[in-house]
Formats: structure tokens, sequence, C-alpha cells
């Protein structure tokens, strides 16, 4: 796709359409901002602010509007030239207007991608002999969506939903093994961070990118995680072990955070023993993923580039230009696209790297 640069500035077009058809211009020519915050931690949220006209008298006609009644389905489109790309397909859930006797009125509309559907009341209930990838196809069933699963292997005798929504509850079994739960259009992933991939696009300090502020830390990082249970059938107690090198990814870089900080500091280790654990291969699973957890906090960071449709959560993407230390592969874990009138389209991201 064509990229914004410094010395190659570009005008952004924007495609909205709302219940499957297009924005009217007259509605389009009135917008103020549009921001798509894209996430893999959070339901992604998009806002859109339109002014407001003295349109037949009215000085807010969108605030009746019965295109963005609850419910309705907003699809936006960014880019450049006849190059637009889908940022989000989500679904209205809130109105704002704005009156001031100073100033136009305006309306913020806002609204999710369909995760916000997981969100809605809480339930009690067991899984029997399921894997974790099995109970999110049936949640996403539940939720008229979708299911686009990763295998997680292992075969739990029983998980218990205690009071949760379907959402809190996905999270907790995703962070468990270390998977995201993502959303698109109607599509629900249950995958694992995609930390290993190589990188969907580089940003250099040079020509992309605007601002970088990376933050280097050494605390958190573990060099060895244990994960204690125990089986009720057999009687005996269950140890699983990971330490460092059991990484899925040093992500271009030549150690990871475990072995820095054991390298200056001693070795650390950590003990989970307040999950219940009934077999060895949950055990193993939970503590390699807390291990890679970990890791991945030993650099975070914000930055923000020209708009970049191609720039989203869950990906993976290089920075250069940064020092040798800060440069490298980096896994995106939000990335807000926001379009305003006055200033154009910028991205602002979020990242996190697992080694140097």
């Amino acid at each position: 796709m064509p990229a914004a640069k410094r010395d190659q500035p570009l005008v952004p077009n924007l495609d909205l359409r709302v219940n499957g058809s297009p924005l009217p211009p007259e509605a389009v020519a009135y917008v103020i901002s549009l921001t798509v915050d894209d996430s893999v931690e959070l339901p992604s949220m998009f806002t859109l602010e339109l002014a407001g006209a003295d349109t037949q008298g009215e000085a807010l006609p969108w605030v009746d509007d019965k295109r963005f009644d609850i419910g309705a389905e907003v699809e936006i489109k960014l880019g450049y030239g006849n190059e637009m790309a889908r940022l989000i397909i989500g679904e209205i859930t809130g109105l704002e207007p704005e009156f001031a006797f100073d100033r136009l009125p305006a309306l913020t509309v806002r609204g999710y991608d369909r995760r916000h559907r997981l969100q809605r009341g809480r339930k009690t209930r067991t899984f029997v002999k399921q894997k974790d990838s099995d109970i999110a196809s049936k949640i996403a069933s539940e939720a008229g969506l979708t299911a686009e699963v990763k295998d997680s292997k292992v075969t739990h005798e029983y998980v218990l939903q205690a009071n949760q929504t379907d959402l809190e509850f996905l999270w907790e079994r995703a962070r468990r093994i270390e998977y995201e739960v993502a959303v698109a259009d109607k599509k629900l992933f249950f995958r694992p961070v995609s930390n290993a991939e190589g990188e969907a696009l580089t940003l250099a300090m040079e020509k992309d990118l605007l601002e970088f502020y990376p933050r280097l830390t050494s605390m958190g990082q573990v060099s060895e995680v244990s994960v204690r249970g125990w089986n009720v059938k057999e009687k005996k107690e269950i140890i699983g072990k990971s330490k460092t090198g059991d990484e899925v990814s040093k992500m271009g870089g030549q150690k990871s955070g475990g072995a820095i900080a054991q390298g200056a500091f001693g070795a650390a280790a950590e003990l989970l023993s307040a999950q219940p654990v009934m077999t060895q291969a949950e055990a193993d699973q939970m503590a390699k993923a807390r291990l890679n957890h970990a890791a991945l906090g030993l650099i975070t960071g914000e930055g923000v580039c020209y708009g970049r449709t191609d720039l989203r959560a869950g990906k993976v993407i290089k920075i250069e230009g940064v020092g040798k230390r800060f440069s490298g592969q980096y896994y995106v874990t939000s990335a807000v696209h926001r379009y305003t009138t006055q200033r154009g389209y910028l991205t602002h991201f979020a990242v996190r790297r697992n080694a140097l």
C-alpha cells in the first residue's frame, strides 16, 4: 500500500459505510475526526465525530439520524488514493452529542468490534474434557461468530467459568497459554501470540517514524518458571518447568530478557501454584507460556508515524534507525489510527520485544 513519508506527504481518503451503505457526502463533509483503536488486549473501538450543520434549520441533524441507531454496523476504511484498507467492522454502542452556547454542536458516534458481545452478561458453567481451543470455538458459535482457532493441544478434565463474561473467561484461558483473542468482522481468532512471525512492515526513524519512545527494563525478567499442581487420580505432585531458551523466538535478537537479567544479577525463579493444574501437559504448557509472557516485557514502547493501514495489533514490525540496541523486531499490542481535518492521518502504536 502507498505510505506517507516525511518527504512524500499524501492526502488520506476515508470510506465510511453504515449497514452496508456508504455514508452520504453531505455527512462525510462534516466529519471532524475519526479514530480506530485496534488492540489485542481490549475490544477494538472506533469513534466518529461529526460537526453540527445548519441543515433545514437543524443545528445537529445527525443526532436523530436513523443510520446511527444502536447496533448499526459500521465499516471504516482509510488509505491513500484509490488504495483503501478496512480498519474495522464494528457496531454502534453509544452516541455522545455536545451542545454548548459558544460553538456549534457535535456528535460522537462510538462503537466496538464484535468482541463487545462477549462482555454481555455473566455465566457460571463447566466445560468437560475440552481443549481451550474447543472452548473458544463453542463461545464463538454462541455469539454468532465463526471461529478460527489454533489447536491448543492440551485436553482439560474440566474447566470452570465462574461468574465471568465470555470475554473475561476467554482472556483468562488465553493468558494461561500465551494466546490472544481477536475479532475481524464476524470471525473470532484464538491463536498464539505471534511474536515469532516475520515483520509485516519496516519503520525507519529517518523516513517513517515521527516519534518513538522505547523502555528497556530487567524488572520482571525470570530465568526459570515452575508450575505446581496435584494429580487427584494418581495422588502425586505435578511440576511443570520452563527456563531461558524456551522462548518461541528471540525476534532477531541474541539474548532474551531472562538471559540478560541472569547474566547481570544472577538466576531468578518464579513459582505459580495458585491456579489449579491437573495434568503434566497443562503444567508444562503454562510454565512455557509464563516465561514467554515475562520475556516479552523486556522492551516496551510507543511510537507515532504517518498513517499506515497495514500497522495492526497482533503483527510484528521492524524498527530501524534508533541505535543497535533498540532497532529490530517488535510485537504490536495496539495501533490507534487517528484522522482529523487539521492533522490528517497518523498512527500511534504500542510495541513489545523480548530480546536484544
